[in-house]
């Protein structure tokens, strides 16, 4: 991408008050919603530069390579804005697992029958993704 492509993209995208826009990942070929997560002009230049996706952690207050620790990566496949600038579609491969809890989704929880039920199982336990967790 020129950094004219890069400048014009940029200026269509409407940040929040915390310079974050958000961005939804799906899954390229079966239309599978992945994710939601936090993006910043950086994480937008990386992503485009790399063609690997980052993201803004907000609890880390900085650039979250998508996949770092678990493996699990984002490789990009066409970045998309809405109609008002304030959301970006993020048409991904993705590798493995996309939610830190191991499942493919993290929209994993449905309403359905009255109650909440869990639709999708877990495909990679946490712990082989990060390693064990320090008890509490």
């Amino acid at each position: 991408m020129t950094a004219t492509t890069h400048d014009e993209l940029l200026a269509l995208v409407s940040f929040n008050a915390d310079g974050l826009v958000p961005a939804i990942a799906q899954q390229h070929d079966t239309g599978e919603v992945l994710m939601m997560a936090w993006m910043n002009r950086d994480a937008i230049a990386e992503t485009l530069g790399t063609g690997r996706v980052c993201y803004y952690s907000r609890s880390r207050a900085g650039l979250w390579r998508k996949g770092e620790t678990s493996g699990q990566v984002q490789h990009l496949k066409e970045l998309r804005v809405d109609c008002d600038g304030d959301t970006l579609l993020l048409l991904v491969d993705q590798e493995g697992v996309a939610c830190h809890t191991g499942r493919r989704s993290c929209f994993y929880r449905a309403v359905r029958d009255g109650g909440v039920t869990t639709i999708l199982d877990v495909e990679s336990p946490p712990e082989r993704l990060y390693g064990p967790r320090d008890p509490q």
